[in-house]
Parts: C-alpha cells; sequence; structure tokens
C-alpha cells in the first residue's frame, strides 16, 4: 500500500471529527494528519482506516479508535525528548503517534504474533522506538526506568504498582482501569510518596492481561 493524496485528505476530516469530539491539542491533531493510519491494518480492509472506529488486528487485539488514541495522547502531555513507556504496542500506530511528537517511546507487546508482525513493521516503515521488548506489561521496564509518561492501551482492573513506581517525579500515567467498562485515569507523580488521580470518562478496551507465572 501507499500513502496517497486521497489518503491525507482522508486523515485531514479524520482530525476534524476528532477535533469536534474536543481534542484541542494541536499537535495531536497534527500527529492524526500526518500518521498513515492505512499501513497499520490489513490491505483488505484500507476503507475502515479513517473510520473514527477501533478495528481488529488479530491475536485478540485492536487498534484503538482515533479518538481514543488523541485522547489519551493528550492527557500525557508529550514533551520531545521525554521517555515514554507504552504498555501494549499492538499494530503500533500509537507508537508511531508518540514518535511524530518526538517522545522517545520504550513499547512492550505480550502478544507474541503480534510483537514480530510489529517489529517488522517498523523496520520497513523507519520507525524507530528506543526499545521494544516482548513481554508482561504489568511489570513495566524497571531497568529503564524512571519515565517521563506511561500510556496503558489496554483495561487494567486495577492500576499496576510497578507502573507508579516507574514514574518520575512530575511524570502522569495514562491508564483504563475497570473490568467491564473503564475510567480513563490520570495518575500525576507530585513527590515520591504522593500521586494525585483524575479519572476523564467512560471507555471499552481489550484487557490488560498479567503473566501470572
Amino acid at each position: 500500500m501507499r500513502d496517497t493524496t486521497k489518503h491525507k485528505g482522508m486523515r485531514n476530516k479524520l482530525a476534524q471529527v476528532v477535533a469536534g469530539k474536543g481534542i484541542k491539542d494541536p499537535k495531536v491533531l497534527e500527529a492524526l494528519k500526518a500518521i498513515p493510519r492505512h499501513l497499520f491494518l490489513d490491505s483488505g480492509f484500507e476503507e475502515h482506516a479513517y473510520q473514527d472506529k477501533p478495528f481488529p488486528i488479530g491475536a485478540g487485539q485492536t487498534i484503538s479508535q482515533p479518538y481514543t488514541v488523541a485522547f489519551q495522547t493528550q492527557l500525557l502531555q508529550v514533551r520531545p525528548e521525554n521517555r515514554i513507556l507504552e504498555i501494549g504496542t499492538g499494530s503500533g500506530y500509537q507508537t508511531a503517534i508518540l514518535l511524530h511528537l518526538k517522545a522517545r517511546v520504550f513499547t512492550i507487546e505480550r502478544q507474541q504474533e503480534l510483537f514480530k508482525r510489529t517489529k517488522l513493521f517498523f523496520t520497513k516503515m523507519g520507525y524507530r522506538p528506543k526499545k521494544m521488548v516482548f513481554g508482561d506489561g504489568y511489570k513495566g521496564m524497571e531497568e529503564d526506568a524512571p519515565f517521563d509518561g506511561i500510556i496503558v492501551t489496554a483495561g487494567a482492573p486495577e492500576t499496576p504498582k510497578a507502573l507508579l513506581a516507574q514514574l518520575k517525579v512530575g511524570g502522569r500515567l495514562v491508564i483504563p482501569v475497570g473490568v467491564d467498562e473503564q475510567q480513563m485515569t490520570v495518575y500525576e507523580r507530585k513527590s515520591e510518596k504522593e500521586f494525585e488521580k483524575k479519572t476523564y470518562g467512560g471507555f471499552r478496551f481489550v484487557p490488560l492481561l498479567e503473566d501470572k507465572n
């Protein structure tokens, strides 16, 4: 697949739709216009790429709705050179948005099929996260902590303590918390022991799976 003028026009319309739903950050909207979402889907589903909806990507996972990607990214408040930990690489679309915002991205995927496919895709497309690993997102990436921001792209029944521990003071964790429906939750680390917690409405995500071994 190629990225054509038609695709760019569809992305501009998608950014308008997402802006109409309340996304105000101009850098996030520019990232939506820049990243060719259709390349992250199987070529047979190209017509779905610029609709504001999630879509299956295999291994029981989905590429998140563009509005949800933009909403989480806006809450994360990414600045250039921020060290961002992403839990759930999936198709790599959220990773690409973060890279466009000039973040240094560390990303974890626990579905081996997706991990292999997306790693190959990143190489082909020239997307270069600082680190991509196959592993358990509940544990985070302690050896590379602390992080300026952590974004979780699956629904967690509770907030993993390991992720809170890996935030810098001043850093933000954006995580959907809940079982059937999740509340989008932001933790901002105010000091070594103090976190401020805010919630931003209901969403539905595939579940964040924990390795019990």
